[in-house]
């Protein structure tokens, strides 16, 4: 049970809040089409509820006082919280949504093509994707769960292993005037490499027995970017085997040299462990297990 006669209303907080981002109540009216005077009221209104003075009137400025800047914080992730709520509920107004952060390669061509069996087979369930490109802290944002590349060392949640994942080492056609015989050979040619993945290229050279370094290499924040880069011949890429099947199979793409080699990570799907799984994650979990049996 909520202690009702501190919760502030909503009018209340969203002037205090614009206040405090805009600095006056005149702007603050603007912005929520409201007279200053309104504005004015509801400030009052909510420095009377909580019995603390929450603003430094500052000639025609409005100063937050430290507290009420720490209170006006903790109110805007309630807002952000009760914002989503409502969009989940106006997306899905019988229930069961579930927020999914994704690897965008790894969604594209892993997870979008299965998708369809999981909405067959669970119709309740609306599944709503957002990318993102590293791990986050859950507490901080609105997701159920996610896809992570790693090795499973992220702390406060639970894990389930999707898939292992092999690299390739790549080119276009007639980027090579002939196929290399070394792996140290391709350090002579221009190098392509996924920023989270900075020691790629030095531990394909340990694997094939070449000396291990970190050569210097053109930088991309994403697959979908270096995999275009290598097709037009601007370097040789080490990519995963699943995302590039298709352009090495219609000849877009060639291997530079040796076979795929095992990659440091893999694929997971994550949640808070410190939290029950709502019942939309525990279909989709499921229904992953399945999959990948």
């Amino acid at each position: 049970m909520f202690a009702r006669r501190y919760l502030p209303s909503i009018p209340s907080l969203l002037a205090l809040e614009a206040v405090a981002r805009l600095g006056t109540a005149s702007a603050a009216a603007a912005e929520l089409n409201l007279t200053q005077g309104a504005v004015s009221r509801q400030l009052q209104v909510l420095e009377g509820q909580l019995g603390v003075t929450l603003l430094i009137r500052d000639r025609h400025k409005l100063r937050l006082t430290p507290a009420a800047q720490d209170f006006v914080a903790e109110a805007r992730r309630a807002l952000t919280t009760l914002s989503h709520a409502s969009l989940a509920l106006r997306a899905n107004p019988t229930g069961g949504s579930l927020n999914l952060a994704i690897l965008p390669a790894f969604g594209m061509h892993w997870l979008a093509p299965r998708l369809a069996r999981f909405a067959a087979a669970h119709p309740e369930v609306t599944v709503n994707l957002s990318t993102r490109l590293k791990p986050f802290d859950f507490a901080a944002t609105s997701f159920d769960a996610a896809i992570h590349y790693g090795r499973q060392d992220w702390p406060g949640v639970s894990a389930l292993r999707l898939m292992e994942e092999e690299v390739l080492a790549v080119t276009a056609p007639g980027l090579l005037p002939a196929p290399l015989t070394q792996a140290g050979q391709i350090l002579s040619h221009p190098l392509l490499q996924l920023e989270s993945r900075p020691g790629d290229w030095g531990r394909w050279l340990a694997h094939h027995g070449a000396p291990a370094e970190r050569p210097p290499a053109m930088l991309f924040d994403q697959f979908a970017t270096m995999t275009q880069a290598a097709i037009h011949g601007l370097g040789l890429a080490l990519i995963p085997t699943f995302l590039i099947a298709r352009d090495l199979a219609e000849g877009r793409l060639v291997p530079a040299f040796g076979a795929p080699v095992p990659a440091l990570g893999a694929y997971y799907l994550v949640w808070p462990a410190a939290t029950p799984p709502r019942a939309p994650l525990a279909s989709f979990r499921d229904w992953l297990k399945a999959e990948i049996a």
